[in-house]
């Protein structure tokens, strides 16, 4: 008769899910981890059929040679439009800083270096509702680290946190020790593109809250700024009783009627231009997808722009490093992701109801108000969808504090969580 099978092969693969999702490291050459490019990863995950396990599978990123060679050409040949002599920024980004962002691509930039950075992480995805999420899981040596997911926006990545991760996961002090878990958007990065409509800020948080199930975490903190905010927004008020606390640096939520909100240096410097890309892409996001998928530099111009007016004090030149913001702008090229990112704006627009509280938060929330942010709430109306317990003006920093004052992001991060542990 037949030979029941043994627990020890099972328990051998739940040894090595747990290793990998819980902290071992995947060195080099290890035969359990996919080498994954950008399409899924044909190899088998080591563990197996296991319920609920087999849905979380390691990832490495290992872009084809042939995707970095079309690059090359296509860079190349850039075709680049004219100019009106002097005019600088009133028209967009100028023509020489886009050149200049070209010729360095092409002879400095190497993404491989960059590559290897993202790799030291562990990384995993994962489908939720048919949609692939990609994450980095970096876990804490410290036993009392709390979780914590940190959820960026548009036009970023999670190369926006790589200058924290370090900070947040490894301090000396095991009371501001965090395991990370950070995702990229669906619809941007390694998660790949959206093929449904219907992926609002709302459904995010629920499909994250899923991931972090996936993870075993009971309790977890979450932070975001941009898109990431108003997911985070969401998490906080769909699972009150799984999120310990909210922390955000951008709070944006409707003044009571007759009241504005308090001005910001971005509005009184930028004016109603600074929205052109959200009506586009709100409206449009198809029709922008084609220069944003089909040409790296137009990619290249529509995003740094963007790095350069949302950052603090912006001169002819942005502060933040050029390798930096092209590795950013290589999650979306080597994925083919413009298109499919810009669709978040769209779903916004068909879904309003997604981007602010339905019912207040009792989560308690802490807000990071840097002097450059692009828009900013008065604290009374944000009590009325948070329960505020931290409001923090700092000061330095935009819209994109974790990459420009990494120090202070850090430190307020730690400030709100250490009595929430």
């Amino acid at each position: 008769m037949p030979v029941a099978p043994s627990v020890a092969p099972v328990t051998s693969q739940v040894q090595t899910f747990c290793s990998a999702i819980l902290g071992g490291a995947f060195p080099n050459g290890n035969p359990n981890v996919p080498l994954c490019g950008i399409q899924p990863s044909s190899v088998a995950s080591p563990v197996g059929s296991i319920p609920g396990v087999a849905d979380i599978e390691p990832y490495r990123i290992d872009v084809p040679d042939d995707v970095l060679a079309d690059l090359t050409e296509r860079l190349r040949r850039t075709r680049f439009p004219d100019e009106v002599p002097g005019i600088g920024w009133k028209h967009g980004l100028p023509l020489g800083y886009l050149q200049e962002i070209v010729r360095y691509w092409l002879e400095d930039y190497d993404w491989r270096v960059h590559e290897a950075r993202l790799n030291r992480y562990q990384q995993f995805t994962t489908t939720v509702e048919g949609q692939r999420i990609h994450f980095l899981h970096v876990r804490s040596r410290h036993q009392t680290a709390i979780p914590l997911f940190l959820i960026h926006g548009w036009p970023g990545s999670l190369v926006e946190f790589l200058d924290v991760i370090g900070p947040l996961a490894g301090p000396d002090d095991p009371a501001d020790a965090f395991h990370l878990v950070v995702p990229s958007l669906p619809g941007y990065g390694f998660s790949g593109t959206v093929t449904e409509t219907g992926w609002t800020p709302r459904r995010i948080a629920a499909a994250f809250g899923q991931i972090a199930d996936r993870l075993g975490y009971q309790r977890y903190g979450v932070q975001g700024g941009d898109w990431g905010a108003l997911v985070s927004y969401n998490m906080a008020e769909l699972r009150p009783d799984r999120a310990l606390g909210l922390h955000v640096n951008l709070m944006n939520v409707p003044p009571p009627a007759g009241e504005d909100p308090p001005p910001t240096p971005w509005r009184r410097r930028i004016g109603r231009a600074g929205g052109g890309y959200e009506a586009i892409q709100g409206t449009r996001p198809q029709t922008i997808g084609y220069l944003l998928d089909d040409s790296p530099a137009g990619l290249a111009a529509w995003i740094i722009e963007k790095f350069h007016e949302w950052t603090e004090g912006p001169d002819e030149r942005c502060g933040l490093s050029m390798d930096l913001m092209l590795t950013n702008v290589m999650l979306y090229w080597v994925n083919r992701t413009g298109a499919s990112s810009s669709r978040l704006y769209w779903e916004r627009r068909q879904h309003m109801e997604t981007t602010v509280p339905q019912r207040r938060v009792t989560v308690p929330t802490g807000v990071a108000n840097f002097p450059g942010e692009l828009t900013r709430s008065h604290r009374a109306s944000a009590e009325r969808y948070f329960n505020i317990v931290r409001w923090t003006e700092l000061p330095r920093g935009g819209h994109f504090p974790s990459m420009e004052v990494p120090d202070l992001f850090v430190g307020d991060v730690r400030e709100f969580f250490r009595p929430l542990r």
